[in-house]
């Protein structure tokens, strides 16, 4: 399985008025633009999905819908509650295992728990440091999808590279 991981794109500052709660804060202006491109990119890249699965959280399923429309995935984008930040890592896991059985899947979430997420699932643990941008995708090869040392870094790429593949 490859899984792409990704990060929502730019949105609103915590505590912009009109966004007190924080899975209400939308993707700004800039970060919908950044995330067409993103998208772009990933598809200039070559990247084939089977299935996006986001966050609930309004910045995240704005990123996750832009993603599915550019790969024309609509009907195949599902949400997660163990997604929004400070999800349960092992319950998403069990969750997809359960649920989605396919050759490529994408999530959408948020940080710190998808760099810990990408750290328990190379090295075992989540203590190795990943600074993942907003917008930023990380791809993992797994043969199995386990909480545990179980995947290869094939690839970490920034907004700014992936908008590189369609400049």
């Amino acid at each position: 399985m490859n899984l792409y991981i990704i990060r929502h794109a730019i949105a609103v500052e915590p505590g912009t008025p009109g966004f007190e709660e924080d899975s209400q804060r939308s993707l700004t202006e800039k970060g919908v633009k950044k995330m067409r491109s993103i998208a772009s990119g990933l598809r200039a890249f070559d990247v084939k999905l089977d299935l996006i699965l986001s966050s609930p959280y309004l910045r995240a399923s704005q990123t996750a819908e832009i993603l599915a429309k550019e790969f024309n995935l609509q009907e195949k984008l599902a949400y997660s509650e163990n997604l929004i930040p400070m999800g349960n890592p092992d319950n998403l896991i069990g969750e997809i295992n359960e649920k989605y059985s396919v050759d490529s899947l994408a999530i959408v979430g948020h940080e710190p728990t998808l760099s810990s997420l990408i750290s328990t699932l190379l090295v075992g643990s989540p203590t190795i440091s990943i600074n993942m941008k907003k917008g930023g995708v990380c791809c993992l090869a797994l043969d199995d999808l386990r909480l545990e040392r179980s995947a290869t870094l094939e690839w970490l790429l920034t907004p700014a590279q992936l908008i590189k593949l369609v400049e």
